[in-house]
C-alpha cells in the first residue's frame, strides 16, 4: 500500500507489449496502477499484466522478465536501493502535471516532490504523488483500553523500531490520513490527552470479551508493510501486558480492510484512500465496513517510478 510509496520499475520492452506487474488482485497497488496507466492513456490491451507482489516483481525487473513493476513503499525504499546496487543503472521518472491532476481528481493521492538526495542515483527532484499508511482496528475485538494502548505504544515506543519508516510514527504525524473516518475511542482518548484536536466521529464498540491474541494484516514480503508490521507487533507485545500480536503477510490494504469486516483480522495496515473506501462502502467495496476504525498514522507512502538507464525510457509516453 506505500501515500504513502508507490514503486514503478521499468525495463526495456524490446518492441513488444510491456510486461507490467500491477500488484496483487484486490490490493491498493492494483487500484492505483490502473489510475496511473489511465492517466497516460495506456489501456489494458497495450500491456501484459502480472499480479505480482513487489518483491517478486522487483526480481523480475532485475532479470528482465518484467518491464514495469508497481508497488506501494516508503521513502526511501530499500528495494529500490537494492535494485540500483544490483543493476547499477537505476533512474527515477517524474509524473507529468496532467497525470498528477488526473490521479488527484480520481483518488486520495496528492502531489509530492521526492528530493534529489533521497537516493544516491537521483540527479534532480522528482514529481510524484503520495498517500498515508495507517493502522485500522476491528471495533468488535479492540476494546477502548486496548485501542488506547495500541496508539500510545505506536507513538511512545516507535524509537524501538529499526525500520526507517518507524521514525514517521510521531505525535505530529499521528492524525495524518484520518480524513473523515471514525476514530477508535481508545485512540481518540490518547490523542486528546496529548493535546491533538479533531472532530471525527468516535466509533462505537461491540467488544464482547477481552482478547489477548491479535492478528495484524501487513502486505507482501517484498514491500514495507511486512517487515515494519513485524516490528510493530513486537513493540506491542513488549509493552502491552498480556497481549500477543501476530503479523501476517497479506495482499495489503484491500484484503486487510475486507478481513477486518469479515471478523478474521483485528488490526490492518492500509493506505488511507482504500481505508476510506472500505468505511464508506465505495470503490472496491460493495458495502460499508462498519466495524473498522482509525487507530493511527504509520508513514507516508510515495509513488516512486524507477527505470534503468539501459531502457532509454524517459516517460510513460514511451510505452504508448
Amino acid at each position: 500500500m506505500a501515500l504513502i510509496g508507490l514503486v514503478l520499475i521499468l525495463a526495456a520492452c524490446g518492441g513488444d507489449k510491456a510486461n507490467i506487474a500491477v500488484g496483487p488482485a484486490g490490493s491498493a497497488t492494483n487500484t492505483v496502477s490502473s489510475l496511473i496507466l489511465e492517466a497516460y492513456g495506456i489501456e489494458e490491451g497495450d500491456y501484459t499484466a502480472f499480479e505480482e507482489g513487489f518483491g517478486d516483481a522487483a526480481d523480475g525487473v532485475q532479470d528482465g522478465n518484467i518491464d514495469i513493476s508497481i508497488g506501494i513503499l516508503g521513502l526511501p525504499a530499500g528495494s529500490i536501493e537494492n535494485l540500483h546496487a544490483s543493476a547499477g543503472d537505476a533512474k527515477m521518472l517524474s509524473l507529468s502535471k496532467e497525470a498528477v491532476a488526473y490521479i488527484e481528481e480520481n483518488s486520495a493521492y496528492r502531489e509530492m516532490v521526492i528530493p534529489a538526495d533521497s537516493y544516491e542515483f537521483l540527479e534532480e527532484d522528482v514529481t510524484t504523488v503520495t498517500a498515508y499508511a495507517i493502522l485500522m482496528g476491528n471495533t468488535n475485538t479492540i476494546s477502548e483500553e486496548l485501542g488506547y494502548q495500541l496508539a500510545k505504544v505506536m507513538i511512545e515506543n516507535s524509537s524501538d523500531i529499526s525500520h526507517a519508516q518507524g521514525a514517521q510514527m510521531t505525535l505530529d504525524n499521528a492524525l495524518n490520513g484520518l480524513e473523515d473516518m471514525p476514530i477508535h475511542p481508545g485512540a481518540a482518548r490518547y490523542y486528546e490527552e496529548q493535546g491533538l484536536e479533531f472532530d471525527n466521529p468516535i466509533a462505537e464498540l461491540n467488544v464482547t470479551e477481552d482478547v489477548t491474541e491479535l492478528t495484524l494484516g501487513t502486505g507482501s514480503s517484498g514491500g514495507t508493510y511486512f517487515p515494519l508490521g513485524g516490528e510493530m507487533a513486537t513493540i506491542w507485545k513488549d509493552n502491552i501486558e498480556g497481549i500477543n500480536v501476530t503479523s501476517q503477510e497479506t495482499g495489503a490494504s484491500l484484503e486487510n480492510m475486507a478481513r477486518i469486516g469479515e471478523g478474521t483480522m483485528d488490526l490492518g495496515m492500509a493506505v488511507h484512500g482504500p481505508a476510506m473506501d472500505g468505511v464508506n462502502g465505495e470503490g472496491e467495496f460493495d458495502a460499508p465496513i462498519e466495524n473498522a476504525a482509525f487507530i493511527g498514522h504509520i508513514y507516508p507512502e510515495v509513488v516512486q517510478i524507477v527505470t534503468r538507464e539501459s531502457t532509454d525510457i524517459d516517460s510513460f509516453e514511451d510505452l504508448k
